[in-house]
């Protein structure tokens, strides 16, 4: 199937020429744009063919007429046929020709008329004009946007190479077709010319692709589906517009050249990246005119600073009448404008300055805390801003600090006090240098251009007053002995008049003295002590005696002074020893530091020597002193010392010689820390408590019980009974077992065995006739299968059943009463010292502890400290104790 190229095709090189002659002739201004209209080969007379825009080309032309008789122009640009017209050339041309009388201005728009040969059906015997086949494929195609017609506006011809062969008709589909917009385009059935029926917006659709068909009478489809996009070339029919229809912008007027102010923006409708979107951005107008202040940059709309005569005090406000352009800002391109307002904001940029280099004001002498004088000033910047706010400051003569100056928020001045009391007779006048700025710094360009501070000087005259007594300096002081006599008189509180600078004609009364130590002369002013001083009374120590005097003139005013007496230390007070009472645990602390404290001033206490004073041999003998430091010393004794307390005479003499004596009462005791040897003392004085003596009695009958139940179990053996076991938990057994020694060794059958010098003899405790051996009788106390006392036999074992019957055998091997007690009685006297404390470890008068019964494996410790192995089940008993056996064990054990 064959196509028939559109005529933008064939007459491309052509259209092109136009375009640059009339783009030479926009630039000349003597020829307007070239217009191309498609017409059909024949016209009918008097037919509208198509519209030209005449306003475009001369707005002024009051004569419009054409190059060709056979074409006439009406005044809106319409374009009519005169007479039928067969266009026998594809191509004819003529010029719409406008003129304007007045400027003498002439301007031609040429028309170019276009047709084609459209090719009929032809027959097959028919001779025609062969041509090479060309194969279906879609035909580039465009029209352009608003066209001015004529409607229906002939786009293109498809034609299909079948159609030398047979009957073709076309049909065309998709949107503008059956699509909305409807009917925007229809192709004629026969010949295949593509036509459009109104004009299109390129904003609204920019293409439509469109679907041809070419089939057979009978329905048969000779080609495939052709595409066919007809693009819709872009008019330059959008304005340009402002993304807002006011700017606001703000600036410190302080910015330096080429500080952005803002930026505008404008967008456009038309085709990007053409000529038509092509923006330009430019200053049109700004008010207040001048300077011209703002420049825009033409592609980005950035607006800058364009001067450095930007001055708030002058315009603090700037509008700008801002213009976009498309078509590159070129003279005939599409512009809108909109408004930028530019508020400019203060910096600080002025100096305040006095109104007046110099003032002068006035005050009396002793007058303070009173606003004397105000000083105005002016600032350009904006008010009531940190930039228009001063600070004053006194720059030169007010070392003395009599003067403070502060600013009025209101006003803006600086108010100068005087908030010390001036002295007319010390200075007559006071000249005072005030500094003024502002509370930010200056910008930098302002701070290079002038100066920084401004300055005023201000004189003060004082004015003279009559005036009472000065007491001047406010303390005196003075220096009297301690211990000085009754009635020694030295020099006291002087006071003087300010206009005579003499003391004469004064009076002067004491009015505050701590000890009514001191009488004050009433017209001297001189002091008498009225009792002897004592500087150790003082409180604090080593402090001055302050008295408080008034001086009275004639006409009764006064003043007030102090009169610091300085009491000097006379070494009237020996160091004494701080300690009374000292517990010293032996062997554990091996000595223990005493010190001593002197009321007097340092020159007359320390160093301290500390000495024995008069002591009997037996104290020289055990204790002796050692140097520690100035203030104390080293008490030690012999290790042979008994435990008993002892006096001991320590004197302590200073560095001056004055010393004293003292008996120190030293408890040397057998403890671990001091306070259990403190406890042992009350516990063991003649008054008992509710449960010490509730506990004595419990001990008693428990004792009472044991001596029964002992006296029962021999009786119970003689007769060859065995032993009750309901009774097992409440009795001891007898035992002719002594104290275990320091070899113990477990036979097999879970006794204790015990080796003693050596010996290969054994022995058994039993609860049968209570054996005797070098007339001692010893007693085994048993807890659980812990012993007291075990043996080893020569052969065999002895167990506690075995020894129910009243079997006995004697024991070569057993300890004297001495080793077992020497034994016992430490361990015992620790169990029960740990039993006799509370919860804080601290022994505790009249303090009982409860235990309760607590069972077999018991994790309590046995009150017995020498069993350390477990007996067989048959002691089982034994576990099982009252509580009552601590009480008797406590009663039992020596002091």
């Amino acid at each position: 199937m064959a196509t028939v190229e559109p005529w933008s095709s064939q007459y491309g090189a052509l259209y092109r020429h136009l375009l640059l002659t009339l783009l030479v002739f926009s630039f000349t201004c003597e020829a307007c744009k070239n217009i191309i209209l498609n017409v059909p080969s024949t016209l009918e007379a008097d037919k509208m063919i198509g519209r030209v825009n005449l306003k475009k080309c001369l707005k002024s032309a009051d004569i419009i007429s054409s190059s060709d008789p056979d074409f006439r122009v009406l005044g809106d640009g319409s374009i009519f046929t005169t007479k039928a017209i067969v266009l026998s050339d594809e191509k004819k041309s003529f010029t719409v020709l406008l003129s304007d009388t007045k400027k003498q201005k002439q301007k031609g728009i040429t028309v170019l008329l276009k047709h084609q040969k459209v090719l009929t059906k032809r027959h097959t015997k028919e001779t025609v004009l062969r041509r090479a086949k060309r194969r279906w494929a879609p035909i580039p195609c465009s029209m352009q946007e608003n066209s001015l017609g004529p409607f229906p506006l002939l786009l293109q011809q498809v034609q299909s190479d079948a159609a030398q062969n047979y009957t073709i008709f076309y049909s065309i589909s998709g949107r503008g077709v059956d699509q909305e917009p409807l009917n925007l385009f229809f192709i004629e059935r026969d010949t295949g010319n593509l036509y459009c029926t109104q004009p299109v917006d390129r904003e609204e659709y920019d293409v439509f692709d469109l679907i041809a068909h070419a089939s057979t009478a009978d329905g048969y489809s000779a080609d495939l589906p052709l595409p066919l996009p007809i693009r819709v070339e872009d008019e330059n029919d959008n304005y340009p517009l402002f993304t807002e229809s006011a700017y606001n912008f703000e600036i410190p007027e302080s910015s330096r050249l080429g500080s952005t102010v803002g930026e505008v923006c404008a967008t456009d409708r038309d085709e990007p990246d053409t000529m038509h979107t092509l923006l330009k951005y430019s200053i049109l107008e700004q008010i207040p005119r001048s300077p011209g202040l703002f420049s825009v940059h033409p592609k980005s709309g950035v607006i800058t600073l364009a001067s450095h005569t930007l001055d708030r005090e002058k315009v603090d406000k700037y509008t700008l009448v801002m213009k976009v352009q498309d078509m590159d800002g070129q003279f005939f391109g599409l512009m809108t404008t909109s408004t930028c307002l530019i508020t400019v904001k203060d910096s600080n940029d002025n100096v305040p300055i006095f109104r007046q280099n110099a003032f002068k004001t006035s005050v009396e002498e002793n007058t303070f805390n009173v606003e004397i004088l105000r000083l105005p000033i002016e600032d350009k910047d904006l008010i009531n801003t940190e930039n228009w706010r001063a600070n004053f400051t006194i720059l030169k003569g007010n070392e003395k600090g009599h003067f403070k100056i502060s600013t009025d928020k209101e006003t803006n001045e600086g108010v100068l006090y005087v908030v010390k009391p001036l002295n007319y007779e010390e200075n007559h006048q006071v000249i005072l240098e005030i500094g003024v700025c502002n509370e930010v710094p200056l910008t930098r360009d302002a701070a290079t251009k002038s100066v920084t501070m401004s300055r005023a000087m201000v004189t003060v005259q004082v004015k003279d007053q009559d005036e009472g007594p000065e007491c001047h300096p406010p303390a005196q002081y003075v220096r009297i002995k301690e211990n000085s006599e009754v009635g020694v008189k030295i020099n006291g509180y002087k006071a003087y008049d300010p206009e005579t600078k003499s003391s004469n004609g004064l009076r002067y009364k004491k009015l505050y003295d701590p000890k009514g130590w001191i009488n004050v002369d009433e017209m001297s002013g001189s002091i008498m002590t009225s009792k002897i001083l004592d500087r150790e009374a003082v409180t604090p120590k080593n402090e001055l005696y302050n008295i408080t005097v008034m001086a009275i003139d004639q006409d009764g005013r006064s003043c007030t002074g102090t009169l610091a007496v300085n009491i000097e230390d006379v070494n009237d007070n020996p160091p004494e020893m701080v300690q009374n009472d000292v517990t010293i645990c032996k062997p554990k602390m091996a000595y223990t530091e005493i010190s001593a404290v002197d009321p007097d001033d340092v020159v007359n206490g320390p160093p301290f020597s500390f000495s024995l004073a008069n002591a009997s041999p037996e104290i020289n003998r055990i204790w002796t002193l050692t140097h520690v430091n100035d203030t104390a010393a080293r008490l030690s004794y012999r290790n042979n010392a008994q435990f008993q307390e002892y006096n001991v005479p320590i004197t302590v003499k200073d560095r001056a010689g004055q010393s004293a004596t003292k008996i120190l009462r030293i408890n040397l005791c057998d403890c671990v820390h001091p306070s259990q040897c403190r406890a042992a003392s009350r516990s063991g004085g003649i008054r008992l408590g509710e449960w010490a003596i509730l506990a004595i009695l419990l001990g008693v009958a428990l004792l009472s019980c044991v001596l029964l139940t002992l006296v029962c179990g021999v009786v119970g053996t003689g007769k060859g009974k065995r032993f009750p076991e309901d009774l097992a938990q409440q009795n001891l057994i007898i035992s002719n077992t002594e104290a275990p020694g320091d070899d113990r060794v477990c036979s097999a059958n879970g006794f204790m065995t015990q080796s003693v010098n050596n010996s290969s003899q054994g022995f058994c405790g039993t609860m049968g006739s209570g054996m005797k051996n070098g007339g001692q009788e010893t007693i085994e106390m048993m807890k659980g299968h812990q012993t007291l006392e075990s043996c080893r036999g020569a052969g065999h074992h002895h167990t506690l059943e075995s020894c129910k019957g009243g079997h006995v055998e004697t024991d070569n091997c057993r300890y004297t009463y001495s080793e077992w007690h020497n034994f016992t009685q430490p361990r015992l006297g620790e169990k029960l010292n740990l039993y006799n404390q509370n919860e804080d470890h601290m022994r505790s008068e009249d303090y009982v502890l409860t235990y309760n019964y607590e069972g077999r494996g018991s994790p309590a410790g046995s009150v017995g400290c020498c069993s350390e192995k477990q007996e067989e089940d048959g002691l089982d008993f034994l576990n099982n104790l009252e509580p009552k056996f601590t009480t008797l064990a406590e009663t039992c054990i020596e002091r």
